[in-house]
């Protein structure tokens, strides 16, 4: 009888014993798939945040032409320009001397020039001169646009906000000297696309949804503005006669946004800051 109670003894300390080893095999193999689980993800949100990062590698390398509500860049620029008088209703095409500066419109300028004849835009900058001839067979919308904020002095005392050497362009047209500017109050439909890009181009810059330009521009001073063509919607109406050096200058004298981050850089500025003290309209 002792014989029999001491082997049942046994056998039931054998079954515990190989239950408890069962009981951790199970549990160990339960860390072992926590464990690669959680390598897994840590893989994929490696992955994620790599991709993210060279995402933004390439965006901010040559972001393109446009106007924008982020906060102004944080390089030296010049003050914002005084707001000048307000036009209610219809806007009433300037007379070709210019008129008293004028900086918000109810409403975008009816036909004011005359497309038979020649316009030519001057740039008086702090850079040196600049001397564009507008196109008034392709974009006549648009060049009518620009005479007429010109002829009403919206442009006078702005700068050249921003630089970007990865697309070779020079924006400006900002009386509050920034791409954040809100505009004149209107915007103009697009026209003549598509374009092809060049150096001496004027052209005008907008958001990424189309009848959005307003008054900002930038010029081509370089060979890379041709990465835009592939876009093409960007609406070329001018080209340098005279100053493509001045052009050339200013970009050379691009500086990175200090912040790669600040969404308003996109690319960067002159320094010293390149004032543009009036933009006038010669017609013949």
């Amino acid at each position: 009888m002792a014989s029999t109670k001491r082997q049942r003894k046994k056998e039931n300390q054998a079954a515990r014993r190989a239950a408890l080893e069962a009981a951790r095999r199970r549990q160990r193999r339960r860390r072992q798939v926590r464990n690669l689980a959680g390598l897994a993800l840590g893989v994929v949100l490696l992955a994620a945040v790599l991709a993210f990062v060279y995402r933004q590698g390439e965006d901010d390398s040559a972001a393109p032409p446009t106007t924008s509500t982020a906060p102004p860049a944080t390089l030296a620029s010049f003050p914002p320009v005084p707001p000048g008088r307000e036009i209610k209703g219809e806007t009433p095409c300037p007379q070709p001397a210019g008129e008293e500066r004028a900086s918000s419109f109810e409403k975008a300028p009816p036909m004011c020039i005359d497309p038979a004849k020649r316009y030519r835009a001057v740039f008086t900058t702090s850079a040196g001169g600049v001397k564009v001839d507008l196109d008034t067979k392709r974009t006549p919308l648009t060049t009518n646009n620009f005479v007429v904020l010109a002829r009403y002095r919206y442009y006078d005392g702005t700068s050249f906000s921003r630089t970007d050497v990865d697309l070779d362009i020079i924006q400006g047209g900002a009386p509050n000297q920034s791409i954040a500017d809100p505009g004149p109050g209107y915007t103009i439909k697009d026209e003549g696309a598509p374009f092809t890009y060049t150096e001496g181009d004027l052209v005008m810059a907008r958001s990424d949804s189309p009848d959005s330009a307003s008054a900002q521009y930038f010029f081509s001073a370089g060979p890379n503005t041709a990465s835009l063509n592939g876009d093409g919607s960007y609406v070329t109406f001018g080209k340098a006669a005279e100053g493509l050096d001045v052009l050339k200058g200013v970009l050379a004298s691009h500086v990175d946004c200090p912040d790669p981050e600040d969404p308003s850089c996109l690319g960067g500025a002159p320094q010293p800051p390149v004032k543009v003290d009036t933009v006038t309209i010669e017609e013949t």
